[in-house]
């Protein structure tokens, strides 16, 4: 990082570039670098890209296995406490959902498609879930998916493997266009921020596989003592995603349950005639898909963080009574 102490009194005085931490895979990159181009327009300031190495990008064990919730986000939230860099940029699904100490999330930038992609061999239209070979070999990284698309198969009586896979995304669609999987499942809004989403075959519907707790959204976060900075970043909040993504990381911490779980929300907005109220949709199941916990709540579109957060423990309430609790804390081999 190489960071002086000059460097970082100038960009706190105003002076000189703001340095935006981010991972250094290439999702990432691109990422902050869309997020840099808005605080440019904001601040009036250069921004640079400082690269870091978290600890879930070097370690090749199974995002289950290390635990998942803060591997992409310590390293990052440690640069930012050190002065080291000025603000960061994370995938919002990622964040674990306990409030840091001396940080403070300063936006939530509009939310891309939240959904899943399916990217099937040879990335042809027709290669949709109900389309692929017996039995489909499907590779994801995430218990959440794997429970839900193996209780999809079961439901539809289709026969699927679902196969622990990790990598980037050329490492993961590069196992189909190997032809040692059928298929994989990414997030559509990773595929899109860096150029891909032609190569889906098929975006999932959230009927069928619900994303993670804030998938597509993206988190702005910075020093709590650089209120003035966190005032600039501010303007790229947008209301709606918030409060989304705030009951549905609600719903992820009331059940108790990290980012490895196999926990799936998404927060949408429903019109009834006039009125437009949002539903908030959650899932809890056991990675083979034989016991799947799914339910819904629909309510007045939240006003405040705290409306959003009594909406996702209303709903982890219901869960737990049906039986959630017994189908988290699973692990993958």
């Amino acid at each position: 990082m190489n960071a002086t102490a000059g460097a970082h009194q100038g960009a706190a005085q105003g002076s000189g570039p703001l340095r935006l931490g981010t991972r250094r895979s290439k999702l990432a990159m691109a990422q902050s670098g869309m997020v840099a181009a808005q605080v440019r327009q904001v601040t009036g300031r250069e921004v640079e890209l400082v690269e870091i190495t978290t600890y879930g990008d070097v370690s090749r064990e199974q995002l289950a296995q290390i635990g998942g919730t803060g591997v992409f986000v310590s390293a990052l939230r440690d640069a930012l406490l050190a002065g080291h860099i000025d603000f960061a940029v994370h995938s919002l699904k990622d964040l674990p959902t306990a409030a840091p100490e001396g940080l403070v999330l300063a936006a939530v930038p509009v939310r891309e498609d939240p959904r899943d992609a399916l990217v099937a061999s040879g990335g042809l239209t027709f290669r949709t879930l109900d389309r692929l070979g017996r039995p489909a070999r499907i590779g994801t990284g995430s218990p959440r998916r794997m429970a839900q698309l193996n209780a999809w198969a079961r439901g539809h009586r289709l026969q699927i493997e679902t196969v622990p896979i990790r990598g980037n995304v050329d490492t993961r669609i590069g196992y189909v266009t190997s032809g040692k999987l059928d298929a994989v499942v990414l997030a559509a809004a990773g595929l899109n921020r860096i150029g891909r989403l032609a190569e889906a075959s098929e975006l999932i519907e959230a009927d069928a596989v619900l994303p993670a707790p804030g998938q597509g959204a993206l988190a702005v976060e910075c020093a709590a003592s650089r209120p003035e900075l966190a005032a600039q970043l501010a303007e790229l909040d947008d209301p709606f995603t918030r409060v989304a993504v705030t009951a549905e990381r609600s719903l992820l911490a009331a059940l108790e349950a990290g980012c490895s779980a196999p926990v799936g929300a998404l927060a949408d907005l429903v019109a009834d005639g006039q009125i437009t109220e949002l539903r908030l949709r959650g899932v809890v199941g056991t990675t083979d898909g034989t016991e799947l916990v799914q339910m819904s709540i629909t309510g007045p579109v939240p006003a405040s963080d705290g409306e959003a957060r009594a909406l996702g423990r209303e709903l982890a309430a219901e869960m737990l009574a049906k039986g959630a609790a017994g189908l988290m804390g699973e692990r993958t081999p």
